[in-house]
């Protein structure tokens, strides 16, 4: 009889543990993403050094001087550019618009039926992702989506979120569960991304822009501005010292226009009136402070039709085609598989899709940039000063020497400055593509290692030599190389 009691009062008690358990504790405790690029640490001025020897018997280093070296309108030296700012901070930025760039799983925008609950959104967030935690309706990407940098290496597209840095949900971690279950709320849409989201885009080039604020009244300049000041310094703290310099105007108010005017850091922006619509290849002078014009479309369908209206006038005189988007859907995502089959790396490679901020910095470059020449025998030395200004990131310009091949060069050298470096023939001569950004070599370390953890993950497998190739020619690049092997 006692046997009896003691094996009743173990089931007992387990069954009472069992109907206490915090349902937390179903759920892994998110950690957060532990690595950032060192935005703070990041230099301000770039003086990169490059040394061209030429081979005997072919051009002259004296005559490339005389044929003109320049940097061209548009990186890689594309002849269309295409820019998109997705508003809100909204939580598809992430799982829809990056997620199929970068070839993640995308988030299905059909509506997943629940038994019990009824049909939803299923989203998922960095946090998620990193843990192998999705949706059950996610569809499975087939490639990255980008250019090429006209030498053979990939060059993926960019785009602009919006940011909230005033809102306590970005700072809301999300639910990851670590066995089965078909309690799908984690992945009900969230109030937007958090820093965690955001520090994940980042590290893949995604661009920020400032937009709603908290203002007690939206309709005074300074009031904005005080604004943008607290913000800023929310976003300095959350993203290791990465400032923001670009402002999208919501709602169609002009009064942020006003204050971002008078709130130095902010350099760029994008309003859908009043605003100067873009040619890359007639620009004159930076654009600092400069309004550039997006369009909101009703459809990818009329997103296209602008970017092929564009490409039937020659490329001299076709506008940038800057599409300002809130939530995006499977079309959105079918509209950047589309550019990049139709104008991007697996079509006419002839596209350039950054984010606005590194715009800009490309435009500040072609404008303040310099490039010093000399002449030694047959050795050609460039010197090509990098100014920036505050919250700079992009260092990194396309060099055109007209009247050069590629099988005229013997070797090319590089200071420490340079980080990153690729060359080949375009129309009229060689291209450089330089890049100064100090830690390079570590971001793509890091990529390296995450591919390290999981060797059978072949999205983080492209991601390492994505960024691996980025490097210039080094016995450390080719120690990333042969890890990733």
């Amino acid at each position: 009889m006692n046997k009896l009691f003691q094996i009743y009062a173990t089931l007992f008690a387990i069954c009472l543990c069992t109907s206490c358990i915090d349902e937390k504790s179903l759920y892994i405790t998110p950690q957060k993403i532990s690595y950032l690029y060192p935005y703070a640490n990041e230099k301000s001025h770039s003086d990169a050094e490059i040394t061209i020897e030429l081979k005997n018997g072919h051009v002259s280093a004296q005559e490339i001087i005389e044929n003109g070296i320049c940097i061209p309108p548009l990186k890689y030296n594309k002849s269309m550019l295409v820019m998109l700012t997705q508003d809100d901070c909204i939580h598809t930025a992430f799982c829809r618009t990056w997620a199929v760039i970068h070839g993640k799983p995308v988030s299905d925008s059909n509506p997943f039926r629940l038994a019990s609950a009824g049909a939803h959104q299923l989203l998922y967030d960095a946090h998620q992702l990193l843990n192998g935690d999705l949706p059950p309706n996610i569809i499975t990407a087939q490639k990255t989506l980008g250019c090429t940098d006209g030498c053979g290496n990939e060059t993926r597209f960019s785009f602009t979120t919006t940011i909230a840095p005033e809102e306590k949900w970005m700072n809301v971690q999300s639910k990851v569960m670590f066995s089965e279950t078909t309690d799908y709320a984690r992945f009900y849409n969230k109030s937007g991304l958090s820093w965690y989201d955001i520090v994940e885009l980042l590290n893949y080039g995604t661009g920020i822009a400032f937009h709603d604020v908290k203002a007690a009244d939206v309709n005074v300049a300074q009031n904005i501005r005080e604004h943008f000041i607290i913000a800023q310094d929310s976003i300095l703290k959350h993203l290791a010292g990465r400032g923001c310099k670009m402002l999208a105007e919501p709602n169609g108010n002009k009064t942020y226009l006003e204050a971002a005017q008078a709130y130095e850091p902010i350099r760029t922006l994008t309003a859908q009136t009043g605003t100067i619509r873009l040619n890359p290849f007639s620009v004159n002078g930076d654009l600092s402070k400069k309004v550039l014009h997006r369009a909101f479309y009703n459809s990818p369908a009329e997103v296209k039709n602008a970017i092929e209206t564009q490409m039937k006038v020659p490329a001299e005189t076709r506008e940038a085609v800057h599409i300002g988007v809130h939530n995006t859907d499977n079309g959105w995502t079918d509209f950047l598989l589309w550019l990049n089959d139709t104008y991007g790396k697996d079509g006419e490679d002839c596209v350039w899709m950054p984010g606005q901020e590194e715009y800009y910095e490309y435009n500040y470059y072609c404008t303040h940039g310099k490039i010093g020449k000399s002449v030694d025998g047959q050795t050609l030395k460039l010197t090509v000063n990098l100014p920036s200004q505050e919250y700079f990131y992009y260092p990194s310009v396309t060099i055109n020497l007209k009247g050069l091949k590629k099988e005229d060069i013997k070797s090319i050298e590089s200071n420490s400055a340079v980080t990153g470096l690729s060359y080949g023939n375009y129309q009229d001569g060689v291209m450089l593509n330089i890049d100064c950004r100090r830690f390079l070599v570590e971001h793509a370390t890091h990529f390296v290692e995450q591919y390290e953890k999981d060797k059978t993950n072949q999205s983080n497998k492209a991601d390492a030599l994505y960024f691996v190739n980025m490097l210039k020619e080094s016995s450390k690049k080719a120690e990333l190389l042969n890890r990733i092997k």
